[in-house]
């Protein structure tokens, strides 16, 4: 799904962005809705970014990616934590490209995006390859999500990709005849 946002461009530096998980959900433009196999996911657009909102019988996962306010948590490039049963794996790089490779790739990001039926894309006024995009699906057992955050003036691409489900050992485990 591709919307534009009503809303001006807050987070104009990828240096601006932070990282928090737990975050209570945060007034949103726009959103996805979407169960996968029995985890619900919303996928959330900010004025300041992104946050997604994962439920599933283990309990509850929120991440946030945004500018915000007083956040002493600078965007990381790369986290692995234990939350309850899960595990969280969370990693970001930011590219630098050039006007011409950054309007291409800002161009078939936004397609892909726009045409999954678990992604969700949303355009700044002012600029076509201003947004920050989230694209979600279920793989194995584990929730994935993969999200995009573009500032066009500084030729950076801020990319992320998240993975929460059971801990690679304990799948194992369980698929072993022996179950250790």
């Amino acid at each position: 799904m591709l919307t534009t946002l009503n809303t001006s461009y807050t987070d104009t530096r990828a240096a601006d962005l932070a990282w928090a998980l737990g975050r209570e959900p945060l007034p949103a433009l726009a959103t996805l809705d979407l169960e996968l196999a029995g985890a619900k996911l919303q996928l959330r657009l900010l004025g300041a970014s992104h946050q997604v909102l994962l439920e599933e019988e283990r309990g509850c996962c929120s991440e946030t990616v945004a500018c915000i306010p007083g956040s002493s948590t600078p965007l990381p490039l790369g986290v692995a934590k234990r939350i309850g049963d899960w595990e969280y794996e969370f990693a970001a790089r930011v590219e630098v490209l050039s006007p011409g490779s950054f309007a291409g790739r800002a161009q078939e990001l936004l397609a892909l995006v726009s045409d999954h039926p678990n992604g969700l894309a949303g355009v700044f006024p002012g600029s076509p390859h201003a947004f920050t995009a989230l694209l979600a699906q279920r793989h194995e057992g584990q929730v994935h999500w993969r999200t995009w955050h573009a500032y066009p003036q500084d030729g950076q691409l801020v990319a992320t990709r998240t993975r929460v489900g059971a801990g690679v050992r304990v799948q194992a485990a369980q698929l072993s005849p022996s179950g250790v």
